[in-house]
């Protein structure tokens, strides 16, 4: 009898080790994904914590760690392993996808076809832990931040605690035409992001708690493609406004005979469409949102118009000279000024802001910028303006700064930041200004890997609201960057 207790004794710890053994846990990564990196990637001289400050300051030893970033950002994105630059580096296979150099791991034989595949499988299925869970994917009310990318049909998800990448989503609907992303916006209740496109007829509408596609909305009544010649003649969809209740929107189409039009966001249809403007672009509802404005990219003046679509009328900015669509203003943003009075629109050729007060319909005050301005954001917590000027003087591989107005002084300063900065977006939770750098010029920082898409990397840096001074970290980002939108 004792001998069978013995027997019996021994034979459970048996198993008991052999289960124990078989849990045998690598970082919280998934057993198969966590063997390959501890065996290859999170080792003496390479991405573990003794060795990462050396190492682009990317630590794998962990999947949280992994998650936490490198000096060049978020080089793992859950769901996305074509715009996961970890993904470039350990590939050695064209048809696997993107290649960079120097290949991981440094100095050693390259990982197999079936370990590159794992990984990057890992990553197209969210890259979750050992328990299964996906990165940034616990909360639907995060804080988030929304970037444009024009150069590759996508929008990159910021995260407003990190300031990393956490998702790149693609967006637009045409099968090998780019359709080209170039303004965003977040409904004022933060539930919805919206997108539209230089390429496209349409908006689309996106949920913020999951960033799952919801559906389109037609921007012009040729949206459908009743006809290619009216369908091209409507497209070029720059820029458009959100009512405060976030139930319509208007939107601006940039071409010599230019569109604007409004549209119905809850029930996804279009409302209104009007023609013949002359390169509109910027656009701003008034406090009463009963009228609009319209700046005029070319030209001298702004257009006002009913939120009806039954009047419009062309103002100038230029006191004494009536509205002309010659190039000389060229008004690019507009902003209404938070005593509902005053409209602040930049003036991309004279390197300007020009205060338009709407009730006497005349400019009270030009505000000197750097040069070429463009986006106007403004921080109600330290009531201040910021203007992003895309082509200010180059030095040592910096181009553009942003200036800062004082609200309601109307002092300004400017500080040296990016290269070609032109999107920008506070986030007042993290006292932060988001400065997104396009960098599509070839005497600009290079990149730090290559991209899925044609033409260089941009990149993001932080400006501290408080201290107006540029932090140290720089994050790169996907193809041409250009305008940023933080979810309210």
């Amino acid at each position: 009898m004792r001998f069978l207790v013995l027997n019996i004794f021994f034979l459970l710890l048996a198993v008991s080790c052999r289960k124990d053994s078989g849990k045998v846990n690598r970082g919280e990564y998934p057993v198969e994904i966590g063997k390959i990196i501890s065996s290859n990637c999170a080792v003496s001289g390479c991405h573990n914590s003794l060795s990462a400050a050396a190492s682009a300051e990317y630590n794998l030893e962990t999947w949280a760690s992994m998650f936490a970033g490198s000096v060049s950002g978020s080089p793992v994105i859950p769901f996305n392993s074509k715009f996961s630059s970890l993904c470039y580096y350990i590939n050695t296979y064209p048809e696997l996808g993107n290649q960079s150099i120097p290949t991981m791991p440094l100095n050693k034989s390259p990982l197999s076809k079936e370990e590159v595949k794992s990984i990057k499988d890992w990553i197209d299925n969210g890259a979750p832990d050992i328990n299964g869970n996906v990165m940034w994917a616990d909360n639907p009310l995060r804080g988030k931040l929304y970037a444009v990318n024009q150069g590759c049909d996508i929008v990159t998800v910021l995260d407003s605690k990190t300031q990393l990448t956490t998702r790149y989503i693609e967006v637009g609907n045409k099968q090998g035409i780019p359709d080209t992303p170039h303004q965003l916006r977040v409904s004022p209740d933060g539930k919805y992001w919206y997108v539209i496109f230089i390429n496209n007829n349409i908006m689309q509408k996106y949920s913020c708690s999951d960033d799952k596609y919801i559906g389109s909305i037609p921007l012009s009544p040729y949206a459908a493609g009743t006809s290619s010649s009216s369908a091209n003649d409507a497209n070029n969809w720059n820029t458009f406004v959100i009512s405060k209740d976030g139930k319509r929107a208007y939107c601006v189409s940039l071409q010599p005979s230019g569109k604007v039009c409004a549209v119905d966001l809850e029930n996804m249809k279009l409302l209104h469409f009007l023609g013949g403007f002359s390169n509109p672009h910027g656009v701003v509802l008034n406090a009463s949102e009963d009228k609009i404005y319209v700046g005029a990219q070319s030209g001298n003046y702004i257009t006002e118009i009913d939120t009806a679509f039954l009047n419009n009328t062309d103002i100038s900015i230029e006191n004494g000279v009536p509205p002309n669509p010659s190039s000389s203003l060229d008004a690019h943003d507009l902003f209404l000024t938070p005593d509902n009075n005053n409209l602040l629109i930049s003036c991309q050729k004279t390197n300007e802001l020009r205060l338009f007060n709407i009730a006497t319909q005349s400019v009270t005050a030009i505000i000197p910028t750097g040069k070429y301005p463009q986006e106007i954001v403004y921080s109600s917590s330290t009531k201040q303006f910021f203007v992003s000027c895309t082509y200010d003087s180059t030095a040592a591989g910096s181009m553009g700064v942003i200036t800062r107005v004082q609200y309601p002084s109307y002092s300004t300063t400017s500080v040296r930041c990016g290269f070609q900065p032109h999107g920008i977006a506070v986030d007042e939770t993290k006292k932060l200004l988001y400065v997104l750098s396009r960098n599509v010029q070839s005497n600009g920082p290079a990149p730090h890997h290559t991209s899925q898409c044609n033409g260089r990397n941009g990149f993001v840096n932080f400006i501290d609201l408080n201290t107006f001074k540029v932090q140290s970290k720089k994050y790169e980002l996907s193809v041409d960057p250009y305008f940023i939108f933080a979810r309210p």
